[in-house]
């Protein structure tokens, strides 16, 4: 099979967001504005309640889905359409945006370490105007394998056989966390698929490129990525099939073309977003 190698590395850029929380943004910045389907990724890491407490008020979204990744914490999310739900450590929220949304993330916590991901998935222009939905999944209900050399918890596709607990979507997403203590993990991609690593914690070697905390690298095409830890890391692989249609973005609406994002302000404005 194949190998994927780094084609490049990007480090995120400290920014705020919502009413104020202090995070990362990795994908969706000058060094890499997005990597299709993918549209934004957001790492908040802190144990300073006055870095995350106001949470993310509500506030709408129209034509992608977003992907709430909680490590450690607890955020409660409440929607337009009747969705609630708490995440907490290990747990995943899958959000599908489509025709429109509004929605909020608010913290469940006023003190201790909150610190997970959010990531912006795309959608063709087929699924932008369908139905929002909601997928929310708490830490017990992701799978994990454990082998010699670390552990993976298969959130959305599969491997090693075991399929994770998101169901089927579009773009046919692969979201592993993967920990490795010494030696060599190799998980397949779908050839064609765009695909990254984002290590988190301590350190990794894809071929011959060595990445630390903090640091995304994006993958060439190909079939399996082999990581091994230097000596031990812990990151997030994601992948996606491509849409190739055009991308035109104004802050949470995403769309085709200039005249469906002022229709989403407009939808938006006059209260028929959802």
């Amino acid at each position: 099979m194949t190998e994927r190698r780094v084609n490049r590395m990007v480090q995120g850029l400290p920014t705020q967001d919502g009413a104020g929380v202090k995070l990362k943004r990795i994908l969706g910045q000058p060094a890499l504005q997005n990597l299709d389907p993918f549209l934004m990724l957001d790492e908040f890491h802190s144990d300073q309640a006055d870095d995350y407490i106001k949470g993310f008020p509500p506030h709408p979204h129209r034509g992608f889905q977003t992907v709430t990744y909680m490590l450690n914490g607890k955020m409660r999310h409440r929607d337009s359409v009747g969705n609630e739900g708490i995440i907490d450590d290990g747990g995943l929220q899958w959000m599908n945006a489509g025709r429109g949304i509004i929605h909020e993330e608010m913290p469940q916590q006023s003190e201790g370490l909150m610190r997970g991901f959010q990531l912006w998935v795309n959608l063709p222009a087929s699924e932008k105007m369908s139905a929002p939905g909601y997928e929310d999944i708490p830490g017990s209900q992701v799978p994990v394998v454990n082998n010699e050399v670390g552990q993976v918890r298969v959130l959305a596709g599969s491997y090693a056989d075991v399929e994770g607990p998101v169901k089927s979507h579009a773009t046919e997403p692969l979201f592993l966390d993967v920990t490795i203590e010494g030696g060599e993990l190799s998980v397949p991609i779908a050839a064609g698929h765009s695909a990254f690593v984002y290590c988190f914690d301590g350190q990794l070697a894809i071929g011959q490129s060595t990445f630390a905390t903090g640091t995304l690298a994006v993958l060439s095409d190909g079939g399996q990525v082999t990581l091994s830890g230097k000596p031990s890391g812990r990151a997030i692989i994601v992948a996606g099939q491509p849409i190739n249609e055009p991308i035109v973005q104004y802050g949470p609406f995403v769309m085709n073309t200039e005249q469906e994002i002022h229709q989403a302000i407009q939808d938006f404005q006059q209260g028929r977003l959802a």
